[in-house]
This record gives C-alpha cells, sequence and structure tokens, in this order.
C-alpha cells in the first residue's frame, strides 16, 4: 500500500485581502498521523500561533491548541459512520479559511471542521472500491467553495462532497464518482491499463483556481484533467505514464499554470523526481491523448542498480511543493535527500539547491509544505523514526515535528530557524509521532 503524497492546494478568492490576513494573524496547523495514546484510531492535530513561529525562538514554540483526535472527533465519527477514523494525513482549509477538510488515509473518512472553534461539524467515509479497498488520501476544497474533491486511493475512486459553508450542509454525492479502476477514457481507452497507467490509485486531486479543472496524479503513473462540476464528474484530459510519471501529489497553481511533480516511494518505483508546468486551458475531450502537452521543467530519474534505495545516496523523491511570494520561486522537497530544489518560474530554471540537515537534525524527511502571509517563513512537516505512510525509504525522519525556514533573496534561498518538535511515545518507549499535514490558516 502505497501512502505517499503531499501537500499542494490553490489559495483564491478569500474574502480576506492580504493586508487584513496579515493585519489579523494566521495559525499552523500539523498533523500527526500516529495513534492517539492507547487507542487504534484517533491521532493529534497541533495549532501554533504564527507570531510565536516568526523569531528566533520558533524551536520553543508550544502549541495554542493540542486536539486528540480520539476524542470528540472519533467519537463522531463512529456515531456517522460505524467507524473509528485512523490515520489522519492532510489537512486543507476552504477559500475563508472558515473550516477544515481533513482526510484519513488509513480508514477512508474525511472530517470537516469549524475551524475557528476547533469543532468536527460532519463525518464522511468514502466508498469501497477496488479490491474492497477505500481509503480518503487527500480530500481538497475547491476555491468556490462549493465541493471539495477526494481521492479514495486504493479503492481507485475520485469521490465528491458536495459544499455550502454559509449552513454548514455537507453531502457525500456518490453519483459523482468516478471509478478509475473500471472507466474509459474520452478517446476510447480503459482508464486502467497495463501498458498506459497500470496502477489508478488517485493520490492527489489539485483544482486550479476556477474550480473547473481537477488534476488527478495517480500512483502508477499517468493522470486525468477532470471537471468536478458535473455529476458524475468528466474526464476531459487523459495522459499516460511516459508523459506524467508516477507517484506525484505535488501541485500548485502559480503564475497562470499548474506545477506538479512525480515520484519515487513504493517498493517498485524507489527513485524519481521530475517537476512538470501545465497549462490551464486547451483541456476538451475531444483532444487527442496527451494534449495539452505539459512542459518538463526538471527530471532526474535514478535507477538504484540494487533495486533499493537504503544508502544509496542518489536516490530521489519529490514530495511537498510550496511557492514563494509574488509566485517567483517554486520550492519542491526530496525527501530522501533532505532538501528542496528551487526553481524560477518567469524561466522555468533550477536556481538552488537548500540542504536542510544541520544540528537540529540529520535527518529531517520534510514532507508537506505551506508559507507564511507575508513570504518570510516556510513551515515544513518533519516525519518520524516511524513512519505510517510512504515507503520507509524516504519517509523516515529523526525529528518529527515542525520546521521553520526564513525565506531569504526574495525567496530564491532558506535558512533552518527552529524545529516545533512534537512527540507520542507508547508504552515500550517507541516514539511514535509522525508529522503529515501542514496548512496555514489565515484568521
Amino acid at each position: 500500500m502505497n501512502l505517499k503524497c503531499t501537500l499542494a492546494a490553490v489559495i483564491a478568492g478569500s474574502s480576506l485581502g492580504l493586508a487584513d490576513a496579515r493585519a489579523a494573524g494566521f495559525e499552523v496547523w500539523l498533523v500527526d498521523q500516529s495513534n492517539s495514546p492507547g487507542l487504534g484510531y484517533g491521532g493529534r492535530l497541533y495549532i501554533y500561533e504564527g507570531s510565536d513561529l516568526m523569531g528566533e525562538s520558533s524551536s520553543a514554540a508550544i502549541p495554542i491548541a493540542d486536539i486528540d483526535i480520539g476524542g470528540a472527533t472519533s467519537a463522531l465519527c463512529f456515531a456517522q459512520t460505524g467507524a473509528n477514523p485512523v490515520r489522519p494525513h492532510m489537512i486543507l482549509f476552504n477559500h475563508t479559511y472558515s473550516h477544515a477538510a481533513l482526510a484519513f488515509v488509513a480508514s477512508g473518512h474525511v472530517v470537516i471542521f469549524d475551524a475557528a472553534t476547533r469543532t468536527p461539524l460532519q463525518c464522511f467515509r468514502m466508498q469501497v472500491g477496488a479490491g474492497s479497498a477505500r481509503q480518503a488520501h487527500a480530500a481538497f476544497p475547491s476555491p468556490d467553495g462549493s465541493y471539495i474533491l477526494v481521492a479514495n486511493q486504493n479503492g481507485k475512486i475520485l469521490e465528491r462532497i458536495d459544499t455550502d459553508y454559509s449552513t454548514n450542509t455537507f453531502t457525500h454525492n456518490l453519483g459523482a464518482s468516478i471509478n478509475l479502476a473500471t472507466c474509459i477514457t474520452p478517446n476510447g481507452a480503459a482508464c486502467q491499463d497495463a501498458q498506459l497507467r497500470p496502477d489508478n490509485a488517485p493520490i492527489c486531486p489539485i483544482i486550479d483556481s476556477s474550480s473547473q479543472l481537477g488534476f488527478i496524479t495517480l500512483r502508477g503513473g499517468g493522470m486525468f484533467v477532470v471537471d468536478p462540476t458535473t455529476t458524475p464528474m468528466t474526464i476531459v484530459a487523459e495522459y499516460d505514464r511516459s508523459t506524467v510519471h508516477g507517484n506525484g501529489c505535488g501541485g500548485l497553481e502559480a503564475g497562470g499554470s499548474m506545477f506538479l511533480n512525480s515520484g519515487g516511494a513504493t517498493a517498485t518505483n524507489r527513485s524519481e523526481f521530475d517537476v512538470y508546468r501545465f497549462p490551464l486551458s486547451g483541456y476538451s475531450p475531444a483532444n487527442a491523448a496527451n494534449t495539452p502537452a505539459p512542459a518538463l521543467m526538471f527530471s532526474d530519474d535514478y535507477d538504484p542498480a540494487n533495486g533499493s534505495c537504503t544508502g544509496d545516496p542518489l536516490c530521489r523523491d519529490s514530495h511537498g511543493m510550496g511557492v514563494t511570494k509574488h509566485s517567483r520561486y517554486l520550492w519542491v522537497s526530496d525527501r530522501h535527500r533532505n532538501l528542496f530544489e528551487v526553481f524560477d518560474l518567469t524561466n522555468n530554471a533550477r536556481v538552488n539547491t537548500v540542504d536542510i540537515t544541520g544540528p537540529l537534525s540529520a535527518d529531517p524527511a520534510g514532507d508537506l509544505i505551506d508559507i507564511d502571509p507575508s513570504g518570510n517563513r516556510m513551515f515544513v512537516s518533519l516525519r518520524g523514526p516511524n513512519p505510517l505512510s510512504g515507503d520507509p525509504h524516504v519517509a523516515t525522519g529523526s525529528t518529527p515535528g515542525l520546521m521553520v525556514i526564513q525565506m531569504n533573496q526574495g525567496g530564491k534561498n532558506g535558512i533552518v530557524k527552529g524545529i516545533a518538535r512534537i512527540t507520542n511515545v507508547d508504552a515500550g518507549g517507541v516514539e511514535r509521532a509522525d508529522g503529515h499535514g501542514v496548512r496555514v490558516r489565515l484568521k
């Protein structure tokens, strides 16, 4: 089971202007995937005051809220679905930051929270799909506030929750789903095909700022662009694995383009690092496959000779993505090598490599990314010594928590300023904490 993912979202349509957002302040939400103490479910949600992370003492930052997901959230899920939620994975906010969507990758739950009160409002469980499996790997709220797109990874189903945040009305629209294991593409090909797209587990459903396009990355390679607004949702572009490689989930819109990646995080795809730039128009079911074509910005697809990346410094894993102030630079994490590759979006060129190892951590395994409203700090989730998702060869870290990086040179460079550590030591003395989802919330 591959639980590969990375954070990617479009921040658009907020009711707050940027100046208002800075004045109001911000929070940083960090998800710990490990089970609540003494339970086989739950997890933890840490919320930090943004100002506590901006100075020289960010390593000493104490959460302003420390929420045991094994409490009220699990009780709500059990009451509404008959099952407890397991392994909270990715968290994202709606366009006004009033609500949060938290996906549980092991049990297939999605919980919608009132972000201001941190109260769980409703819990859904995704459908059983391929191989009698179901997961909720990632749940992305649309910028227009009308739906949440859910990647039911091992079930191989793209699902939709219809949303009205003003009335707290949420509906799991089963009629909108696309079964990616059995569907047929607009060109008449099988969606899942041994040569074109051998493993159609959806990883991340990245939504553009118009809310009219969803870019669906696939575990085995290839990709679909869908119109999420139709019922059922419709495929408007199809790509094969030679055009878009597998295990990608990093994705965001910037400067009039959609940026996506591919990575190496499974037993059959140990090492990969690709970054693609897609247009935001030209998609139609009438097009030939692989149209419109993406620009390949960067590729470093190393094949380890022994089939393993353990101890191999050449292996790679393109993962989290973040864009700096004024959409000038794109940062893409490499969990295996503990670094970020930095790209200048004016010309697609790689312009820097930032090593995040040092005195605070020899093996941080930086995972997902978000940036504060001023563009001065980047926040990175760090994995633990016993990772609960992703292949251990790339997902194992030594310092679970939240890394704070100071942006320099307009975002071209950065230095590690602190690590706010998290912990969850079990009865046997084993550290189980495993940071994953991270997101900045404007207040």
